[in-house]
């Protein structure tokens, strides 16, 4: 989870950075298993063994420090980082009640929405049918199966999709999840390809769809919501400024959607942040 002890990281430097660029030093970073991870800015270059030595000493068993150099690039959702201290960014992350194994370096994984995830779990019904594309390696994947449902996972990154198995196994939920490697626009346009991967499609749609969506790709929704059926839900994530919410509230309701709920789950960029929206198919 993310640092949110009362003396942040920027406050543990006080007196080590030079007062002019001490706003420069992030409040808080994550921890993905025994893994820290953070953004240091260019203009601290001076000061990173000092913040990495800091890190340290703020939780006492972990075990490598990642700075963050790049965001998210290429259809694999993979952001480049530093390994600062340790030897190695493969980790064991727990969530929810379940075992996450991953090499952060190699996949996306933002250990910020673990609350979100977890909302989203406490809306499913035992017996859905659920639909998940950009599954990653699986923290909307097991909450939900985890609830006696039947899931049809989709993941474009090789190395996700690899850790999205394995963790299948780790969690012990072969029996209730199905996994498709791939783009999942294109596998979408051509369902016959989940029944080919064992995976039967529900005739009258899915129950449900939670969709993580990539940045700039909320053209998704329209083909995600064919493969839902009438009253099904559809869980949808975008990222927007506060002042499009209404617009797109009403661009929802014309495509046949009603917006049971809606909430910021994050700010990504100044001005822009993560939206969720509940959505159900009229």
């Amino acid at each position: 989870m993310s640092y949110r002890n009362r003396v942040t990281l920027r406050d543990s430097m006080k007196g080590i950075v030079e007062e002019p660029l001490l706003p420069l030093v992030p409040k808080r970073f994550d921890y993905i298993g025994d893994i820290a991870v953070i953004s240091i800015p260019p203009e601290l270059g001076a000061y990173r063994e000092a913040i990495v030595s800091n890190i340290l000493s703020m939780r006492g068993n972990t075990r490598a420090v990642l700075n963050k150099v790049s965001k998210l690039e290429g259809e694999r959702r993979v952001a480049h980082f530093e390994l600062l201290s340790g030897n190695s960014a493969k980790t064991i992350h727990r969530e929810n009640g379940y075992t996450y194994r991953m090499d952060v370096r190699k996949v996306f994984f933002n250990p910020r929405l673990y609350w979100e995830r977890a909302r989203v779990a406490s809306k499913v019904l035992p017996g859905e049918s659920i639909l998940i594309p950009f599954a990653g390696v699986g923290p909307f994947v097991f909450p939900s199966a985890g609830k006696g449902t039947k899931i049809c996972a989709i993941e474009i990154n090789p190395d996700a999709y690899a850790c999205l198995r394995e963790n299948i196994r780790l969690n012990k939920l072969e029996r209730r999840v199905t996994v498709v490697q791939g783009d999942a626009e294109v596998i979408l346009s051509h369902p016959e390809s989940l029944e080919a991967e064992g995976f039967e499609v529900p005739k009258n749609g899915f129950d449900r769809a939670i969709v993580p969506t990539p940045y700039g790709m909320d053209h998704f929704l329209e083909m995600i919501s064919c493969f839902i059926k009438k009253g099904g839900h559809i869980h949808f994530y975008t990222f927007k400024t506060e002042n499009q919410i209404l617009e797109l509230i009403e661009k929802y309701r014309k495509m046949g959607l009603e917006v049971e709920f809606y909430r910021r789950t994050g700010n990504v960029a100044p001005g822009v942040s993560r939206w969720v929206f509940d959505l159900v198919k009229k």
